[in-house]
């Protein structure tokens, strides 16, 4: 693999003085020639002048966080990172490689989750380059190849999840966001390290079932959640009845056989547990009448 080498250049400041002076001197000399009708000499400062022509299209600037990658028909030759206006070899073919930091959100993928359901997900990738040799000639276009491939982790790992846990200790989409996105951003960096990127963070930007299921899973929700608040409820009056129980006997109010308890408990338990409000019925005659 070819990995960066940074490249030292002189600065363009600099040069551009020097090449500037040059020039002033060549053009007095072919004057002078010109002036002497010294065909020769002309002739001479004539190509001077071309070169120091040419030496100028060695100026470049770099921009702050932005690299230039040098090569010379065809061989990587090294990176410039110094920021501002520098000079190199007219004959380097320079490259601009930007090391921001960027990101974009991958397009909605369809894929089916662990148990088959299908499902719409998409993510959240923020990236840079680190590696501008590895970026320019390991992969034809790594700009692109960061799309892709991060399209391919997504589904991948959308298929060794489910949607929503389906029992006790089972990692989800939904339940184990934090979870998801470290392995996201692992499976992410392993399949872009030859393209010399770094993933800053990978997360879930979008995640539904798909619209053909949607609202099977929707009830399916609603079941389970009206079932979890029922046992909240049922929990709740059982610890109430037992608490009215408790009192009753500790005070002495009043003694009750099982039967009498059971009923009590049975009474309470339909009041407390009711979607409604109850009516009361009025015993006028005796306890057990």
């Amino acid at each position: 693999m070819i990995q960066e080498v940074e490249r030292k250049t002189i600065s363009g400041f600099v040069m551009f003085f020097i090449l500037l002076a040059s020039t002033v001197y060549c053009g007095y000399e072919m004057r002078s020639a010109i002036v002497a009708s010294d065909e020769l000499r002309v002739v001479l400062w004539g190509f001077a002048v071309l070169f120091v022509v040419v030496l100028y299209l060695g100026l470049f600037i770099v921009n702050p966080n932005e690299s230039k990658v040098l090569q010379l028909f065809g061989r990587y030759v090294g990176t410039v990172k110094t920021p501002g206006l520098r000079w190199a070899n007219p004959l380097y073919t320079k490259q601009r490689v930007s090391v921001r930091v960027r990101n974009f959100e991958t397009s909605k993928i369809k894929v089916n989750d662990r148990h088959g359901n299908p499902i719409e997900i998409a993510a959240v990738v923020v990236w840079k380059v680190v590696d501008t040799a590895e970026a320019v000639f390991e992969v034809d276009d790594y700009v692109n190849y960061v799309h892709v491939q991060s399209e391919a982790a997504v589904r991948n790992l959308a298929s060794r999840y489910s949607y929503d846990s389906h029992g006790e200790g089972e990692q989800s989409l939904v339940g184990n966001i934090t979870e998801v996105s470290e392995r996201l951003k692992a499976e992410n960096q392993n399949r872009l390290k030859k393209a010399g990127v770094h993933i800053i963070e990978s997360r879930i930007s979008h995640l539904a079932y798909s619209p053909e299921i949607a609202q099977a899973m929707l009830r399916r929700q609603q079941a389970s959640a009206i079932i979890a608040a029922r046992r909240q409820i049922v929990d709740g009056a059982v610890g109430m009845v037992e608490h009215a129980l408790q009192e009753l006997s500790k005070k002495e109010i009043v003694s009750l056989d099982e039967e009498r308890k059971a009923s009590m408990v049975s009474n309470l338990l339909v009041v407390l547990c009711s979607e409604t409000a109850t009516q009361p019925v009025v015993n006028a005659g005796s306890l057990y009448t």
